[in-house]
């Protein structure tokens, strides 16, 4: 019986990044600094693998940090009850030139499906003689799926903060020794 191997990011070379629109004008960036993610498998054969995820959501950043505090609090995340965004993977299947990994996606109390579209951006062995592999995944999600609630009508009618949230995770992972 083959050994799976165990593969985490290196944090320097990795980023949780999504999009939101503001004022339906423009959009914002905003990026998660803290995370542990987790894949047990082959990078030659990715889709026998599984992938877990937990992200600080404390580390969430945008820029502007009143606008992060924000996000911190009861309107949005409310991180004092809820300090972790989960996901895991339930299967990650081989789709034209990429992958598309299915999971459970858990923001605050409430989990949903969430299906991201992913590509092997490479694999080496660095100089030090440590093998690595590059991923990136993308997915769109409805933040009121997950009871983001919060909101602002504009006078133009409009809404203060897009429902659309679009995400974007770039990863180098090392295998774990």
């Amino acid at each position: 019986m083959e050994v799976l191997k165990k593969w985490t990011p290196d944090k320097a070379h990795s980023s949780i990044e999504f999009v939101v629109r503001h004022m339906m004008v423009s959009k914002v960036r905003g990026s998660f600094n803290d995370f542990d993610i987790v894949f047990i498998g082959d990078p030659d054969d990715l889709a026998q693998g599984k992938a877990e995820a937990t992200v600080r959501v404390a580390s969430i950043t945008t820029g502007e940090a009143d606008r992060d505090q924000h996000l911190r609090s009861q309107d949005f995340f409310y991180v004092e009850k809820f300090p972790e965004i989960k996901f895991s993977s339930t299967d990650i299947m081989k789709a034209g030139d990429g992958y598309k990994i299915n999971g459970k996606l858990t923001i605050k109390d409430v989990t949903k499906d969430v299906s991201f579209e992913g590509e092997l951006e490479g694999k080496i062995k660095d100089p030090y003689g440590k093998q690595r592999f590059g991923f990136t995944a993308r997915t769109v999600i409805d933040r009121r799926d997950f009871g983001l609630m919060w909101n602002m009508a504009l006078d133009n009618g409009g809404i203060l903060v897009g429902n659309t949230v679009n995400v974007e995770i770039s990863l180098e992972m090392v295998e774990a020794q």
